[in-house]
């Protein structure tokens, strides 16, 4: 083939957009409720108090000099006013693993289910720089859910640990009832360590946290960061429709018209062979 037949050939689309990008006919859903969105904010807000005073209760780096001085103290009640407001949006959150709507509902976050299973694989290779797209839902990818889930183990460690401290110095009959037999299993000074370093864990889980949302936000054209100010994201119709995670008696999304890549990325969902001549990787025909 001649140079001049070749630079007349058809025009390749642009290798580096992520299929949904390419889409049209997008959609607005509501996919993070007002307690998601909450519990988010609080957690956000709580760590950050928790972790500063918290630092300072482990290793003072401040000092302050007369009668009425007295800081130690200061911090201490702020932090416990800050682990109340935690434990509160952890209890918010978990109830709403029941209540709330599917991507929220804590079958989004668990194994059940073999698209679950499949789209944890594709988002780890994604990272690990075998795939070229990263696995979009509607709701949390799996890798994501897994992730929460285990922050969320954390969260219920540091909980725990954190009262038994409480316990140790309040010395309440009530709270000791559910929680003096632990120092009897662990020495308080490991809980006390147990209960320090899982905050340098919310630190790398935030880091990577923040990243991930953003890159995945600008692969997507979703709006993935401002959903969790507005709790609204941006799919194509069809996309929402496939949705996996649509429990029974939810309202399935009506889908329109949709374009090349559209139907790759449903056909795919929906465990079909992708189009022809789609933009399909190696791997992502169904098993």
């Amino acid at each position: 083939m001649s140079d001049a037949t070749a630079r007349i050939g058809v025009q390749k689309e642009p290798e580096h957009d992520h299929p949904i990008a390419r889409e049209e006919r997008l959609v607005r859903v509501y996919v993070w409720e007002v307690p998601v969105r909450l519990s988010h904010w609080l957690f956000v807000l709580s760590i950050a108090v928790l972790s500063f005073t918290g630092y300072y209760m482990y290793n003072p780096f401040m000092t302050a000099w007369g009668n009425r001085a007295f800081v130690m103290g200061r911090m201490r009640y702020i932090h416990e006013v800050a682990a109340w407001v935690f434990i509160a949006a952890v209890l918010l959150r978990f109830y709403w693993f029941v209540a709330g709507n599917r991507w929220a509902h804590w079958r989004s976050f668990v194994p059940l289910e073999r698209w679950w299973r499949k789209g944890f694989w594709t988002q780890l290779k994604y990272y690990i720089f075998l795939n070229r797209h990263p696995d979009s839902e509607v709701g949390h990818n799996p890798l994501a859910a897994a992730t929460y889930m285990a922050i969320f183990g954390l969260m219920l460690v540091e909980i725990v640990t954190g009262l038994v401290l409480y316990n140790h110095i309040l010395g309440s009959k009530v709270l000791g009832f559910f929680v003096d037999w632990i120092p009897g299993i662990i020495n308080i000074r490991y809980l006390r360590e147990i209960h320090f370093f899982i905050m340098f864990a919310f630190f790398a889980f935030v880091i990577h946290h923040v990243y991930s949302a953003v890159l995945i936000g600008i692969e997507e054209r979703s709006g993935l960061v401002g959903g969790i100010f507005s709790g609204y994201k941006f799919f194509p119709a069809a996309f929402v429709a496939s949705d996996p995670t649509r429990r029974e008696h939810e309202e399935k999304v009506p889908a329109v018209a949709a374009g090349r890549s559209h139907k790759i990325r449903t056909g795919k969902r929906d465990g079909e062979a992708p189009a022809a001549g789609g933009d399909a990787e190696p791997g992502d025909r169904p098993e």
